[in-house]
């Protein structure tokens, strides 16, 4: 059965008796119609359900009231819960996002620097893994685009990030408040640069000097992804490096939900043998067994930053680009005292 064919501004213009015209002023809320034969048109829209088309009529004027949100993973939760956040606070403006995953591809996230085919967004918020500062700073897209993450520092754009340096101090500094020493860190850098791991493990390094407790090569270990798996491969590779290891500093919650998984494979008990530290504060976090500690990243902060910072743009806003940083705090659960 063919589906019904819908409605068009020629049916409401015949329905109604006036001219297609008349029908688009009031569609485009024109402002020399009179009152009567507005509130004609618009009777008979609702009565045939006529649904304008509102992208052609806002291309023309040059909005579309849509943004796009670029981000590595959507199957990672701290990226989804952060759609979540700027979705929410978009359509408390009246826009809609469009969320496009790049799985941090550096040929996937340059064409979203590139642009779209179509003018169909008005801005970008991009939180870009491995696409190189140089190339964002020389996109030629005229698009108005806000990054969020590490990445970006050089670009001459508008970020907002975390600081990723003193929030692994603020977690190493933690489990070493609960008289921990051997404090191990999962998910370093194998290969590429990632300035996320970079920051934290700087942060991490910065707490142990501070407290004058000697770094040691064992108890790092490297990992090439972020996501559960990686953190409970990480997790055995440390244990078998450094048995005697008695807290670990996991740089995102997902990794240390797998490293609660490889601490109970091998019998140490949480957090009376080993204390566990996350980052993020994802909703599983507060329903892991035990309950996980984590450094909490303000994620609704983010949003609402990117999101004015965007809208300023393209409301063409020309001044010097800016920084917002994320507030984050220690969330202390059974993980690490218990």
């Amino acid at each position: 059965m063919p589906a019904p064919r819908a409605t068009t501004l020629r049916d409401v213009a015949e329905a109604a008796g006036v001219s297609i015209k008349t029908v688009s002023n009031v569609v485009n809320d024109h402002p020399h119609v009179r009152p009567e034969m507005r509130e004609r048109v618009l009777a008979v829209i609702e009565r045939l359900d006529y649904r304008p088309q509102a992208i052609g009529r806002q291309l023309r004027h040059g909005r579309t009231g849509m943004l796009a949100l670029a981000v590595p993973q959507m199957d990672m939760p701290y990226f989804a819960e952060l759609a979540c956040n700027l979705v929410a606070a978009a359509r408390s403006r009246g826009l809609t996002v469009l969320v496009e995953q790049t799985d941090g591809l550096a040929e996937r996230e340059r064409e979203v620097a590139a642009g779209f085919p179509v003018r169909i967004v008005d801005g970008l918020v991009f939180s870009p893994l491995n696409l190189p500062d140089a190339e964002l700073a020389q996109r030629r897209d005229r698009t108005p685009v806000v990054l969020v993450g590490e990445h970006g520092r050089d670009t001459g754009i508008d970020r907002v990030s975390n600081d990723s340096v003193e929030i692994g101090r603020l977690a190493t500094a933690h489990l070493l408040d609960c008289g921990r020493r051997r404090i191990g860190m999962i998910g370093t850098k194998l290969r590429s640069p990632h300035l996320v791991a970079t920051d934290r493990h700087a942060g991490y390094r910065r707490a142990l000097d501070d407290a004058g407790v000697p770094a040691d090569p064992a108890l790092l270990s490297p990992t090439d992804g972020w996501g559960r798996e990686e953190g409970e491969r990480s997790t055995d590779l440390l244990l078998e490096q450094a048995p005697d290891v008695d807290a670990v500093f996991a740089p995102n919650d997902v990794m240390a939900l797998g490293a609660l998984r490889s601490l109970r494979r091998h019998g140490r008990r949480v957090p009376d043998d080993v204390a566990v530290v996350g980052v993020d504060d994802i909703a599983e976090a507060s329903y892991a067994a035990p309950t996980l500690s984590t450094v909490a990243i303000d994620r609704a902060f983010i949003a609402e930053t990117a999101l004015d910072l965007l809208i300023r743009r393209i409301g063409g806003d020309d001044s010097p680009p800016r920084t917002a940083i994320a507030p984050h705090r220690l969330v202390v659960r059974e993980s690490t005292c218990g």
